[in-house]
């Protein structure tokens, strides 16, 4: 599976899952790569919508941090690519 962009589904560099810097972001979109939204443990579910229990808490989950548990996630979000499907058909049954 490829590593993607969170916010825009590109993909990245193979490179990102060896090494990635605070200061690297997607080519397509420029979002920050070393942010939570592109970290293994996060989840939405969990208490700071992150899995690890030592971490600390990040308020901006789409910025870069400086969290010393990041590590590289899965890919592009398809809880939200669901969802804006799920709205996009929900609002076709009310057309008229």
């Amino acid at each position: 599976m490829s590593l993607q962009c969170y916010k825009c589904g590109e993909t990245l560099s193979e490179t990102f899952k060896v090494l990635v810097g605070r200061s690297d972001t997607c080519p397509k979109c420029l979002t920050d790569i070393r942010c939570c939204k592109m970290c293994g443990f996060y989840d939405v579910k969990s208490y700071n919508d992150c899995r690890e229990p030592s971490a600390d808490r990040v308020p901006d989950k789409e910025k870069a941090n400086f969290c010393d548990y990041f590590k590289i996630g899965s890919s592009y979000d398809d809880a939200e690519k669901k969802k804006q499907e799920l709205l996009a058909k929900a609002a076709a049954l009310f057309k008229k």
